[in-house]
């Protein structure tokens, strides 16, 4: 039997998957065999597992900083948010259905086992298990219908920390709003609070925090100040406003930046895919989402989706459509990752309803492909080589260079009148293959691709940095220059923070009646 804590927040987005992902390296650091949980995540961030299981990506950064391989068991039903009303219900890693928000409610107790089901299974696995909520645990109007909340601290008797964000303001109000909509046994289950976020004169804030204690009789456990020197994946699209002000100060102080646009697309999946670029110091890499705010960019790329048919019907309609189709007439090169691919396409089809409403819709017709949806899901690791068309483009590459990344899709994509494929694919899902992906223009400048993290591979990443820079007339790019992160260095200094502002034996203490002897 493992031990538990959980991690739940006064709303979204206040920390609570960063706060578990310290705790999971701190307990690795300290010996114990330690995994993450989260029994329903809703995101369109999402990852593949070894075993092509679908899982939300949040869980994987816990895993990796946990030193374990992610598995579906840790977040086993994924919530992918497809339009207002409705959402893709990833279930132990595999699609189960469309439902719309009242249509899963009614299927709550059969959720509930899953996730029962799926935190039985770590439980005999490992001595800790970090538990992370999900929005807030107050929510009355579904409190009744929650799974993610307290009635998972219940099944794991795990003890709550409340996390709030204190950047927002009201955050003394939102900690004590949320203990007082919480029923008694609720209430008792949570053992303290930590405030994240902080950026401002401890000397000011110590006195509202013991007015805070005396308040709610629990413990602050400290006060997390805000970092930007710590490099971990962000779980939501909120976090690309973030990102676009980061590289508009960079943009400012660098000149011969070369200028990489991303579609915000109103359904963006997997913008993680493009977390290399940003880190890039030669590189400003825009999110825009208006046809005016594009101008006459080095690169553009169309990322992935929830929604391919509804974002490009989106796209169309706020003129991105034709401003990316301007300038790839003008030579400008565009990149389509998955759903971005599909669109550039002649026509996408869709007769069984597998994404959407709409039967058939034309694409930008900047590739000569078309793309038939299909029921059936495609979620693969992959290994693969640039095809002989991709090494034309990229001469510092050859089939030698082994790319990795990875495929969610439901669409097949034929290509026409002897386009070119980009990449040949060696291995799926560990098993060995010969097949294509991806297409490539007549003219080079237009590239598409299913796999998700192609960015990532620092040959294929350099070779894309110094085509631009040979377009704008600048010197090649080292590839000692390129801005590689360590991820099993970001994990310890997230470690490093947590412990140095957090009161560690207090949370020692939470679990040690819960806690089985370390192995």
């Amino acid at each position: 039997m493992a031990k538990a804590i959980m991690v739940q927040g006064t709303g979204s987005d206040v920390g609570k998957s960063i706060l578990v992902c310290a705790l999971c390296r701190i307990f690795r650091q300290e010996g114990l065999k330690v995994a993450p949980f989260k029994s329903q995540n809703m995101s369109n961030n999402s990852y593949v597992t070894a075993d092509g299981r679908e899982m939300g990506r949040a869980q994987v950064a816990q895993a990796e900083a946990a030193g374990i391989l992610p598995t579906a068991e840790m977040n086993p039903i994924l919530l992918k948010p497809s339009g207002n009303n409705g959402s893709q219900i990833i279930t132990m890693g595999k699609p189960l259905r469309h439902m719309t928000a009242n249509e899963y409610y009614k299927n709550k107790d059969s959720m509930l086992e899953i996730a029962k089901e799926a935190y039985a299974s770590l439980n005999d696995e490992y001595d800790v298990i970090v538990i992370e909520g999900a929005g807030s645990p107050a929510e009355i109007n579904i409190k009744d219908d929650d799974i993610v909340n307290m009635k998972i601290a219940e099944i794991a008797d795990a003890p709550v920390i409340l996390v709030t964000d204190i950047e927002r303001g009201g955050s003394f109000a939102w900690i004590v709003g949320t203990l007082e909509l919480l029923n008694s046994d609720e209430r008792d289950r949570v053992m303290g609070v930590i405030i994240n976020k902080f950026r401002g004169d401890m000397g000011i804030l110590e006195s509202g925090l013991q007015m805070l204690e005396e308040r709610i009789n629990k413990p602050v456990l400290g006060v997390l100040p805000y970092f930007t020197n710590i490099d971990v994946d962000d779980e939501d699209s909120v976090s690309l406003d973030m990102k676009n002000r980061k590289q508009e100060v960079r943009s400012k102080k660098q000149e011969s930046l070369i200028d990489i646009v991303i579609i915000r697309l109103p359904r963006i999946s997997n913008f993680t895919d493009f977390d290399i670029l940003i880190k890039e110091n030669s590189l400003n890499v825009r999110f825009v989402e208006d046809a005016r705010s594009i101008g006459n960019p080095d690169l553009i790329i169309l990322p992935g989706t929830k929604n391919t048919i509804g974002d490009l019907e989106s796209i169309k309609e706020n003129g991105i459509a034709n401003a990316v189709i301007k300038v790839a007439k003008s030579g400008t090169m565009i990149i389509g990752i998955c759903g971005g691919y599909q669109m550039l396409g002649s026509v996408i089809r869709d007769p069984e309803n597998a994404e959407s409403k709409t039967l058939e819709t034309d694409g930008l017709g900047l590739i000569d492909v078309r793309t038939l949806f299909r029921l059936e899901k495609s979620t693969h690791q992959v290994k693969a080589t640039l095809h002989d068309r991709g090494t034309d483009i990229f001469k510092g590459l050859n089939t030698d260079n082994e790319i990795t990344g990875y495929e969610i899709h439901m669409g097949e994509t034929e290509l026409l009148n002897g386009t070119a494929p980009f990449l040949k694919i060696l291995e799926r899902s560990d098993k060995e293959v010969s097949m294509d992906d991806g297409a490539v223009s007549n003219d080079g400048n237009v590239i598409g691709s299913y796999l998700h993290g192609i960015f990532d591979n620092d040959a294929f990443r350099l070779e894309l940095i110094n085509r631009l820079r040979e377009s704008k007339g600048l010197t090649p790019m080292a590839a000692d220059e390129l801005n590689t992160v360590d991820k099993e260095t970001e994990y310890d200094k997230l470690a490093d923070w947590f412990r140095e502002h957090i009161d560690m034996d207090l949370v020692f203490e939470m679990i040690k009646e819960r806690s089985p002897q370390r192995r």
